[in-house]
């Protein structure tokens, strides 16, 4: 199983340069990075990067995280993905542009499972 995760461009530029990320201003004050699940990315994007654009959308496989990975209560009660240590660049299976279109919405990769 793939989880996702939306980076801006100076956060994926600090990742692709680094190698490891601790995440997004958001997931230091949180204690996690947060991921969401194919079914829960396009509210996400919504919710949080509504129109912008430069934005790069990570997957990567549960397996490679281990027991690092927990699945937690968040909107409403649904289960999100939160990873409690640093991304690795080595999790990563693949990385796309997430471009909005004219409607402000983001247009996700088919591949996405």
């Amino acid at each position: 199983m793939l989880i996702y995760k939306i980076f801006r461009a100076p956060e994926w530029a600090a990742f692709e340069a680094s190698g490891v990320t601790p995440g997004a201003p958001v997931d230091l004050a949180d204690g996690f990075i947060h991921f969401s699940t194919a079914m829960q990315a396009a509210e996400t994007a919504a919710k949080h990067f509504a129109g912008e654009q430069g934005l790069v959308l990570v997957a990567v496989s549960v397996d490679r995280l281990g027991t690092d990975l927990k699945w937690e209560p968040s909107r409403g009660g649904a289960l999100f993905p939160h990873l409690y240590r640093e991304l690795d660049a080595t999790d990563v299976v693949w990385t796309r542009p997430l471009l909005a279109g004219p409607d402000g919405l983001h247009r996700f990769p088919e591949e996405m499972e």
